[in-house]
């Protein structure tokens, strides 16, 4: 036996065993619920900063869902950088309709970093009441035991609890592929991670005890990185503390998406993984199934076995397992899924090639570069 197929086989067997511990792995972390957790009687009053811009796809029942949340004690302030912007009506309107809520709607710009979230959020995090401080994105949808889970997931060496998005309701074939994207590759892998004890922040929701935050410098020094999210976490880590996630990742609903949408998203976040964490990043090129595939037909095609049967078992045994997760995740799915998780998984290289390429892309319409800054603005 040559050293091209030693190499092969092992590669292969390889990339089997780890697919299979991770898919088990987020079978246990991400099993839908069928029942929500009940509040505790005695808890902490907690501030839910929600940045909001432009409007997304199912926007006001994602807005609306921060209005009922099954917790005694929480404030909610929305921020919005401009009056003009078209979801300030929608913020009113629902603020409006929920008189007993304590929320309210805070306007302006304060640029403290390159990083447009961040700067619409520090209004927010100034304003807030507690010591407990939810940043949540508008896209987020919310159920009702959102943050009695938050704050159950935090330990005494923690020092933020995240969630990363599942896709769900998408329409059309490139919302399915993101679905794909989101749920079980980059949810799955990032249970991976947080379940060995190196979780990364997600910065679609992030839970933090005020004082950690500023003892550490405060939200300017999330400036120092192009994504709030990679700043977070190495403010944690440098704290001696860890980032948790919750089990179960919280929704995010897609409606229609375009094949242009999908990939700006998808290289953004490449670019930002690649300039936070070049290390981390680098081996995502073996990500996929495409590469132990093409092991997988050699590995075939050297002993005389039929390449066809090769790849539908492949196929089966692969994508199958992706299925299982999906059904018991509560994840969306249809027999369809094997072609969307297809498509992912050859867009997967071409995307992390553009991550080392490129440097500059548009969020919301502004302007960034995932190249870090050299020290935060001040105002």
């Amino acid at each position: 036996m040559n050293f091209a197929i030693l190499t092969a086989a092992a590669f292969l067997a390889g990339t089997v065993i780890l697919h299979a511990v991770s898919i088990g792995i987020a079978l246990k972390r991400c099993r839908a619920r069928t029942q929500l957790m009940p509040a505790p009687t005695q808890t902490p009053a907690i501030s839910l900063v929600r940045p909001v811009c432009g409007l997304d796809n199912f926007v006001e029942a994602t807005l609306a869902s921060s209005f009922d949340l099954d917790y005694p004690d929480y404030e909610i302030i929305f921020c919005a950088a401009h009056a003009r912007d078209p979801v300030v009506p929608v913020v009113q309107r629902l603020i409006s309709a929920h008189p007993d809520a304590r929320a309210r709607l805070l306007i302006g710009d304060e640029r403290i970093s390159a990083n447009p979230k961040l700067n619409n959020c520090f209004k927010g995090w100034n304003a807030a009441e507690h010591e407990w401080i939810i940043l949540a994105d508008s896209n987020v949808l919310m159920p009702r035991d959102y943050l009695t889970r938050l704050m159950a997931t935090w330990r005494d060496d923690t020092g933020l609890v995240c969630s990363p998005p599942s896709g769900s309701c998408p329409e059309g074939f490139w919302a399915e592929v993101e679905c794909a994207f989101l749920n079980a590759h980059q949810a799955r892998w990032q249970y991976v991670s947080d379940t060995i004890g190196n979780g990364f922040a997600q910065g679609k929701t992030m839970l933090w005890r005020r004082d950690i935050l500023e003892n550490a410098g405060g939200m300017r020094l999330l400036g120092l990185e192009a994504a709030e999210d990679a700043a977070s976490t190495k403010v944690v880590r440098n704290a001696g503390l860890r980032v948790r996630l919750t089990d179960a990742p919280f929704p995010q609903p897609l409606g229609y998406r375009s094949a242009l949408d999908i990939w700006r998203r998808q290289v953004r976040w490449a670019q930002l993984r690649r300039a936070s964490f070049p290390s981390v990043y680098a081996p995502e090129i073996l990500a996929g199934g495409h590469w132990p595939l093409a092991a997988a037909v050699f590995l075939a095609m050297e002993s005389g076995l039929s390449v066809t049967a090769t790849v539908l078992a492949f196929g089966v045994l692969w994508y199958g397992a992706e299925m299982i997760l999906a059904r018991v995740a509560g994840w969306p799915l249809s027999v369809a899924y094997p072609v969307y998780a297809i498509t992912r998984d050859l867009l997967l290289p071409v995307l992390w090639i553009n991550g080392w390429l490129g440097s500059n892309f548009v969020w919301r319409g502004n302007p960034m570069s995932s190249v870090q800054p050299s020290e935060a603005p001040r105002t």
